[in-house]
């Protein structure tokens, strides 16, 4: 029986929309080519209400673009954090927030899977990016208490995605010349169609 786990830890339910994201609003989602997207962001030294209402505002913008992750970067904010909703391959759901996230991920023993990744700063495009199929995060939480975050399969693929956005770097500087130019080419065919389906979904929430 599938599980949710919500900070790592397993509860006994949990509502479709993480509650966080009744609390926020919308963002902009910054696109490839914005400075803030490439280049390492700044650690959080300050864990307060601000940092409450960014978490917030990052579900829910989130879930509009119908994500599994974003960075704060990705709303225009250059602060290490991000935030998630994201299965497992096996039917888990795993829920929640790292503040100052840094990955480990070994490859060793681990197999390398390489899976379709997409990214909401580049909608529309979907490419083969080999990652570990297991992940470990370690951070902290939106009140400053450490925090361990492990994952497997597309969950891995998420922590090590977003810890990457953190950083500064997206899923095409992995990509050869040839393969990004494929997703640019992508992103410009279905830029609209994606924007499109923002809005309906914005309308659909706000409902």
């Amino acid at each position: 029986m599938p599980r949710v786990f919500v900070q790592g830890a397993p509860v006994a339910e949990f509502p479709r929309y993480a509650p966080e994201a009744g609390r926020g609003a919308v963002r902009r989602i910054t696109e490839v080519g914005e400075a803030v997207l490439h280049k390492p962001c700044r650690d959080v030294t300050e864990f307060g209400p601000d940092l409450a209402a960014l978490i917030d505002d990052m579900f829910r913008t989130m879930y509009v673009a119908e994500g599994a992750g974003l960075a704060a970067n990705q709303v225009g904010v250059d602060l290490r954090l991000f935030v998630y909703d994201c299965p497992d391959d096996d039917g888990n759901r795993h829920v929640g927030h790292i503040v100052n996230p840094v990955l480990e991920s070994p490859l060793n023993g681990r197999r390398l899977l390489d899976e379709g990744e997409g990214c909401l700063s580049v909608p529309g495009a979907v490419m083969a990016v080999p990652r570990p199929n297991w992940a470990l995060v370690r951070g902290r939480d939106r009140d400053g208490s450490p925090l361990e975050v492990e994952g497997t399969g597309y969950f891995a693929r998420c922590l090590a995605h977003e810890t990457d956005h953190t950083n500064g770097y997206i899923y095409l500087d992995r990509l050869t010349k040839r393969e990004k130019k494929d997703a640019l080419r992508q992103m410009g065919d279905r830029r609209e169609e994606v924007y499109a389906r923002r809005s309906a979904q914005e309308a659909a929430l706000s409902a």
